[in-house]
């Protein structure tokens, strides 16, 4: 099986269709598969639900779906860095589901695992857990949160082989390699595309068995959302 594609625009072909659920790896500006998404872009899909820690920025990241009005709603941890966002959501014209962080991660991660819903503290007597059971547990009270799936997974890698095992770097790993197993179809795109055998075993986090196609994605962007730096003396 063949799951290496010339460009993102060949990988996507044929699989995303309105109204889908995505999920698309990245914290901030890090790991975000941006040739993919840009790829969902051109497809001009619409009304989709993208789950994601945050919506990158203006112009970045899921910032251009936002733009072209291709995302009907987020299911998010953080979004204080797309003036689009909160423009749109003020406005009335996107959805928003807030989740604490911890929860979002372990949504997606229950969801890849085959666990359709767990019992947490986070968020009791708060907003968060309105319309969900609460239960009872030592004592303690406990919200319901559901597992997510998504129809696409979009993943950013910093290595992988032909055979769709991947490796992550650093921070950039991310909510990638849970996103990576929540896919009903995931979409890999490559920094560096090796051999199978190339790899070592104890480096791989995401197995081949949960990746259907894969990107390589050379001399990727290394874009930094905050830029700090001394004045020069």
């Amino acid at each position: 099986m063949n799951k290496v594609y010339a460009s993102a625009a060949e990988a996507m072909a044929g699989l995303v269709k309105d109204d889908m659920l995505m999920m698309a790896g990245g914290f901030g500006l890090c790991g975000v598969p941006e040739t993919l998404i840009d790829a969902v872009r051109q497809s001009g899909a619409k009304g989709l639900t993208f789950v994601s820690n945050n919506a990158g920025v203006d112009g970045i990241g899921l910032g251009v779906l936002l733009e072209t009005g291709q995302i009907r709603k987020m299911i998010s941890s953080y979004v204080g860095e797309n003036k689009i966002f909160a423009n749109l959501y003020l406005s009335g014209k996107l959805e928003l589901e807030f989740n604490p962080q911890g929860t979002l991660a372990e949504r997606i991660r229950a969801g890849g695992a085959g666990i359709p819903a767990f019992f947490t503290r986070t968020g009791v007597g708060t907003m968060v857990a309105e319309g969900k059971e609460v239960r009872d547990f030592h004592g303690e009270a406990y919200v319901m949160e559901t597992g997510l799936v998504a129809d696409i997974s979009l993943v950013h890698a910093w290595k992988g082989d032909t055979e769709g095992n991947l490796v992550y770097r650093k921070t950039a790993r991310n909510f990638n390699p849970m996103m990576a197993s929540a896919g009903k179809v995931t979409i890999a795109e490559v920094e560096h595309l090796v051999e199978p055998g190339e790899l070592d075993g104890d480096h791989i986090v995401t197995p081949g068995i949960y990746v259907q196609r894969i990107v390589h994605v050379p001399n990727a962007l290394k874009r930094i959302e905050q830029r700090t730096v001394r004045k020069r003396a």
